[in-house]
């Protein structure tokens, strides 16, 4: 038997997972239902060839963190082979904890607790049925672990996560800007003082990559056009959800009705044991099937939701510099209100308003440091002449309208 398994990926090339545990984490069951989860939501009613998966991204992430393990171990850095592996089964359940569509069912059908608080049950669970192998792994990816930037590698603002989706979600929209020279910045990494630096040859590539995130942001994840299509998505399960609470039944598997039934949160979580095997059954399909009953509903503002979802039917969308003044959110209320014939107090379910930040890098956070070659370490925001630290930090807000359209 093989003692490498060999995945051809489209964007790296040929992934080398070896057999053993990190193996065993890609055939766990809770790892291979990542295969049933959209990297990216809802971004293909933009962009179509969008399809990719978290069970993809996952294996990406993978693949880089193999590549800078053993390019930091050439620069003399004294990493073990059991620190290489956990680091890497780390990166590959990074993102377990995802429920369909991605980001959509937090705030909707559960709140107060983040899918990077449900990876870690999950990660518990993987741990248990591998026999207590993952330990250093879960320590590595809670910053628990003493090699601090082993962490960082995971989770930081220059991780393998991000160098991944970056080159992939690229790939997959045909956003040919987004792509970044993530095997040069990897070359271009080292450690000192437990830190994670950049050398500074890698200065031009990091700029390229901050430029890169913000226009992926902007142009492919907070896209107007799948913003508003999100708002359908989310005001839809709002819906279901609130009919649920008042006494219908609705078509739905027992997973997502289970959602559906009961407010779950972080305290749910701890306390219903059931509820981690709820949400690990749920993934996009069970969404879908259930808005093509519900476009059949006789709740006239479920039925429009789920048909608009079906259909491509997509709220209609106002991008505004400043937030938007309450006269017109009402006015706009009353009018959804008067010609879909449904009660004002119901009309918020066919609009939505949300205000959407983001910043191509936070000074608040790790910094990103370059290193010189006399020694001396600068912050990316003092050594890049390219970038100006102000506008490289500013939080740039957008505030969208999305509405029903009549």
């Amino acid at each position: 038997m093989s003692e490498v398994k060999i995945i051809n990926d489209p964007v790296f090339g040929f992934i080398r997972i070896p057999r053993g545990l990190l193996y065993d984490i890609v055939s766990h069951p809770l790892f291979q239902r990542l295969n049933r989860i959209n990297q990216l939501g809802l971004a293909s009613v933009v962009y179509p060839g969008a399809r990719h998966t978290r069970f993809q991204h996952s294996l990406g992430a993978f693949h880089l963190m193999s590549e800078a393990i053993l390019s930091l171990r050439q620069k003399g850095q004294f990493i073990f082979d059991s620190e290489a592996e956990a680091v890497q089964a780390a990166i590959l359940m990074h993102d377990i904890g995802h429920g369909p569509f991605s980001h959509v069912l937090e705030n909707t059908l559960i709140h107060g607790i983040s899918h990077e608080d449900i990876s870690l049950l999950m990660m518990e669970q993987i741990n248990h049925d591998l026999h207590d192998q993952l330990g250093m792994a879960i320590a590595i990816f809670r910053d628990e672990y003493p090699k601090r930037f082993l962490h960082q590698l995971i989770s930081s603002q220059l991780d393998m996560d991000r160098l991944d989706y970056l080159r992939r979600d690229s790939f997959f929209t045909g956003v040919t800007e987004g792509n970044i020279g993530s095997a040069r910045i990897i070359k271009m990494l080292n450690v000192i003082d437990d830190r994670l630096v950049v050398e500074q040859k890698g200065i031009y590539s990091l700029e390229n990559y901050l430029t890169t995130r913000r226009l992926m942001y902007w142009q492919v994840y907070l896209h107007k056009t799948a913003v508003a299509y999100e708002k359908v998505l989310v005001n839809m399960l709002r819906r279901a959800k609130a009919l649920t609470r008042q006494g219908e039944e609705l078509f739905a598997s027992p997973a997502l009705s289970y959602f559906l039934h009961n407010d779950v949160d972080a305290q749910w979580f701890n306390s219903h044991e059931e509820a981690l095997r709820m949400y690990e059954e749920l993934d996009d399909s069970d969404i879908w099937s259930a808005m093509k009953a519900w476009r059949h509903s006789s709740d006239r503002i479920l039925a429009t939701l789920a048909a608009d979802m079906l259909d491509r039917r997509i709220f209609r969308v106002e991008v505004h510099e400043h937030p938007i003044a309450e006269e017109r959110i009402a006015s706009l209320q009353s009018e959804i209100a008067q010609k879909m014939g449904i009660p004002y107090e119901e009309a918020p379910y066919l609009m939505s308003v949300v205000t959407l930040s983001k910043d191509m890098y936070s000074a608040d956070e790790d910094s990103i440091d370059i290193l010189y070659k006399d020694g001396t370490i600068r912050p990316i925001t003092q050594a890049s002449e390219l970038l100006n630290v102000e506008l490289l930090s500013r939080k740039v807000s957008k505030y969208y309208l999305c509405y029903q359209r009549l």
